[in-house]
């Protein structure tokens, strides 16, 4: 079973990924906290196959927390998709995201993407 980390801290997309995620046989772990410490230490510990990763939490930067996963040797290989309501594909890319998905998405567009 692949295992999915999401960060995002919308609770409406939170709860809809999650659910339809684990109907399609992902492990879900959420990463949703006020610092990039914590979320980095959470995906230390759930070693996730993948990373859904918003670019646009409350108090954090998505780019500075994908900066700090490529910059470390334990995470740098692990998947990220990123996320936004802004058409920001080609920053995300060039940040070294694997994928980008604009908001809103058709849950079809992930599921091509985490396979």
């Amino acid at each position: 079973m692949k295992k999915v980390c999401l960060v995002e801290d919308d609770p409406n997309m939170s709860s809809l990924l999650q659910t339809f995620l684990k109907l399609e046989g992902f492990e879900i772990v959420m990463a949703n906290f006020p610092d990039i410490e914590k979320i980095i230490k959470r995906i230390k510990e759930e070693k996730p196959d993948y990373i859904f990763l918003d670019v646009n939490l409350r108090n954090i930067n998505g780019f500075d927390i994908l900066k700090t996963i490529r910059n470390d040797p334990k995470l740098n290989q692990t998947k990220v998709i990123m996320t936004s309501g802004m058409d920001l594909e080609n920053r995300c890319l060039k940040a070294g995201a694997n994928h980008f998905l604009m908001k809103p998405f058709m849950p079809e567009e992930l599921l091509k993407r985490l396979k």
